[in-house]
């Protein structure tokens, strides 16, 4: 792993890019923004992919594997933080003197002068962002944007804009987010993660308390969610708005309904409109009040920006149907924290009705795993009927002795409630033994989990053959 170097100039000019690790979903929006802007792309990543195939056929020169060769004519290599400083394209980019920078760099220097609204939290980066972006386009807007995954209604992770706004979901996990020149932030919420950049809960809690003081115009924040409490009861800016169901929230959650499609009364200045959705979830609801409070702070009516709402469709795995065979549906959702997953579970029982709920779950990060794993295991046990444990997705980092599926599974104070196997097939062998007409299955995590659902589908598909 390398941490971005915020020290770094931004570049005066691009005239060539380089991605290493171009098919992940942030950098791929990158890249796609980059060939809008008619500069010429190039990237690498470690398998082929749709999203390498798509910017190829965009014009990118896209390779699979890491070779130094692959850089060809770029002034400039942008990278993430998951790769290792070991990496061909980037020992070498470093040897010739290329300009090296971290993909928050790179979106900086593509945002320019633009208004900016960034959208940061511990959970519901990526649907706030969907959301905001899906209302603006709804209210006759063109805003350019980078989210963190596909929004439904456009298709993409990002798009160039014709107006002055640009709307990006702001990384927390490695400081960056306080690296762009905000004008409106919008606080989620902010649910201590990601010690191993930060070291301490403190050191978390202040950078958002930095993120928020910094933006120039406005902070849109949740009243409801206890670490953003905190956080908003640090703050110093002159324009904070609250959004919740406290009676002291600036935007109020009323009458909430979680049943799909979840819906809510938002109350602003003595002003209400009924917010619907095509989404289920309690969160969700929170999700959408919350860009409605952007909305406003962009100078958008109360009216208008609720009924704007009701035309987002959700995002790529973010509770995403994938299939139903037998009677037995298959969601997926990115999950990968215990207050994420919890959410993702209590908006699949608003819609499994008389079934049950089946966690596929797979850890992610072998820190995470060993400092939650017991917050997983009780949200699990609790909320899903009966959980697969899969084996920890280690992302960039590696293993640790004993930190594995199991330590979770091992959690469980039933043990009959979870089955750890590593093996995918055996999982879908297995979940398939286990589903009944009407079960509700979602894989949860953030890693490569999604990839276990055709094999789901067809153990579904085979057990009802049988």
């Amino acid at each position: 792993m390398i941490r971005p170097d915020l020290s770094l100039p931004i570049p005066e000019t691009i005239d060539c890019a380089h991605f290493i690790g171009i098919g992940g979903s942030g950098m791929s929006g990158l890249a796609r923004i980059f060939l809008d802007a008619g500069i010429p792309v190039s990237g690498s990543d470690r398998d082929d992919s749709t999203t390498l195939r798509e910017l190829a056929q965009r014009g990118a020169r896209v390779h699979v594997g890491h070779d130094a060769a692959h850089l060809g004519e770029a002034d400039t290599v942008i990278h993430t933080g998951a790769i290792w400083p070991e990496n061909p394209e980037y020992v070498t980019a470093k040897q010739r003197g290329l300009q090296v920078i971290h993909r928050s760099q790179a979106l900086h220097w593509l945002i320019g002068q633009r208004r900016l609204v960034s959208v940061a939290g511990a959970h519901g980066k990526t649907t706030s962002t969907g959301m905001l972006v899906t209302g603006l386009h709804e209210l006759g807007a063109s805003p350019s944007f980078v989210s963190g995954g596909v929004i439904e209604q456009s298709g993409v992770s990002s798009a160039t804009g014709n107006d002055d706004l640009f709307v990006v979901e702001a990384d927390e996990s490695d400081g960056t987010f306080l690296l762009y020149n905000t004008a409106i932030a919008l606080i989620t919420n902010v649910d201590a993660d990601h010690l191993d950049f930060f070291g301490t809960e403190e050191a978390f809690f202040d950078a958002f308390v930095r993120f928020g003081n910094e933006a120039s115009e406005a902070v849109v924040i949740s009243i409801d969610d206890p670490g953003a409490q905190r956080v908003y009861r640090a703050l110093q800016h002159p324009n904070v708005l609250t959004f919740g169901a406290d009676e002291a929230a600036d935007l109020r959650i009323s009458e909430l309904s979680a049943v799909a499609p979840a819906s809510c009364t938002v109350t602003y200045r003595g002003q209400s409109a009924r917010v619907q959705l095509a989404v289920p979830g309690v969160h969700n609801v929170v999700n959408a009040v919350g860009a409605i409070g952007v909305l406003l702070a962009l100078g958008y009516e109360l009216p208008d920006a609720a009924a704007a709402m009701a035309a987002f469709a959700g995002t790529v795995r973010r509770f995403e149907l994938h299939g139903v065979e037998r009677g037995v549906s298959v969601y997926d959702d990115y999950a990968h924290h215990p207050t994420e997953v919890r959410a993702a579970l209590e908006a699949a029982r608003g819609v499994v009705g008389s079934g049950r709920i089946i966690a596929i779950q797979q850890p992610h990060t072998y820190s995470r795993t060993q400092h939650m794993y017991q917050e997983f295991a009780e949200v699990l046990e609790e909320c899903a009927d009966h959980t697969v444990m899969l084996d920890v997705y280690g992302a960039r980092e590696d293993p640790v002795p004993g930190v594995t599926g199991e330590l979770v599974s091992g959690a469980f104070r039933d043990p009959s409630a979870v089955h750890f196997v590593a093996d995918w097939q055996e999982a879908a062998d297995y979940t398939a033994s286990v589903a009944r007409e009407n079960d509700f299955v979602i894989t949860l995590g953030c890693g490569n989990v999604y990839l276990i659902i055709p094999q789901v589908l067809e153990a579904l598909k085979a057990s009802a053959q049988g």
